[in-house]
């Protein structure tokens, strides 16, 4: 119940603190109340999204993660290399891939927090450092431009051509967020699944006592984030059309900061969908308002930092406390 009373009080303020950052950006510049500035947040955050689907999960399971941006970069060139060796596949394919590496790569976090007890922060340090480094010295940090059709031709669900003359579109993207936090909200908020990750976050020794497997907590919180991360990365690609390796690198922190902001407790056991949609939706409005300001984008990395730092005070949890952690 104080987990509900919590999460509920988070997110009325959040709605209160986007409404009045929408309604000072409409007043102070001309695009920001705009349907092709709205379709544009969208369309830009869907991304962020699915990967914030995937990091709630492992943070109310009572871990962190910071290598996923970068093991999305792996499942693209994955799926980019292994999709023109089969001739190109098609949306299915691309999906079962990306999903099956991103699970796999995930997995490979999870093993290294259970079976060798290191606490996930250390863990998924040493894997970025890992994912990022192979990454670029198999590829020299050379971008794969020649794609598959379906994958980098972008797909407009929807569109409408303003007054002005531009157009407001809503593009792939768009939809399979939606899938992903509908997926998402049905795992933790309407399974047994979803009450152990929260009850393990919370204490993980009564939820021991009480028979939640630590094992099978980290792999199906780390294994939903990787999939989460091998959809992203293909929506990625299809957004930039190329497949860049330092194209999601520093997004982590981005993504950390929405959903931290959002209510999730870096010490586990709290965290909603709804929570995480309103932090990213809060994250990206910031960034796109500083740009229509002509703020110096430092000073989006000034705000995503602050956020990290406050939400690491608010939650009443010492770098000790949380560096001590284990599964």
């Amino acid at each position: 119940m104080r987990r509900l009373i919590n999460a509920n009080a988070t997110e009325f303020w959040l709605i209160l603190v986007i409404f009045a950052l929408g309604l000072f950006l409409s007043l102070t510049t001309e695009q920001f109340f705009t349907l092709v500035n709205f379709t544009d947040l969208l369309n830009t955050s869907a991304v962020n999204l699915i990967f914030a689907m995937g990091l709630v999960v492992v943070l109310i399971a009572g871990a962190i993660d910071i290598s996923f941006a970068v093991a999305a970069s792996v499942v693209q060139y994955v799926a980019a290399l292994a999709l023109m060796a089969l001739g190109g596949g098609n949306w299915v394919l691309g999906f079962f891939i990306a999903g099956a590496c991103g699970v796999l790569l995930g997995a490979v976090n999870a093993a290294l927090i259970h079976h060798f007890r290191i606490i996930s922060i250390v863990v998924t340090i040493a894997t970025f450092n890992v994912f990022f480094g192979l990454l670029m010295f198999f590829t020299r940090g050379v971008s794969i431009y020649n794609l598959p059709g379906w994958w980098s031709d972008r797909i407009i669900l929807w569109e409408y051509e303003t007054a002005s003359g531009a157009w407001a579109e809503i593009t792939l993207p768009v939809l399979v967020m939606v899938f992903a936090v509908i997926a998402t909200w049905l795992l933790i908020s309407h399974s047994s699944t979803g009450r152990q990750l929260y009850a393990y976050g919370d204490n993980p020794e009564a939820a021991r006592r009480i028979g939640i497997s630590p094992g099978a907590v980290q792999y199906i919180a780390f294994g939903w984030l990787g999939l989460m991360l091998g959809i992203a990365g293909l929506m990625q690609v299809n957004y930039a059309q190329e497949v860049v390796p330092n194209a999601l690198f520093g997004r982590e922190l981005d993504v950390l900061a929405a959903v931290v902001l959002g209510g999730a407790r870096l010490g586990g056991g709290r965290g909603t969908v709804l929570g995480c949609v309103l932090g990213v939706l809060l994250i990206a409005i910031t960034e796109n308002g500083l740009n229509l300001l002509g703020v110096s984008p430092y000073a989006f990395k000034m705000v995503v930092g602050g956020i990290i730092l406050a939400a690491i005070t608010l939650s009443n949890l010492s770098l000790e406390s949380l560096a001590g952690r284990r599964p």
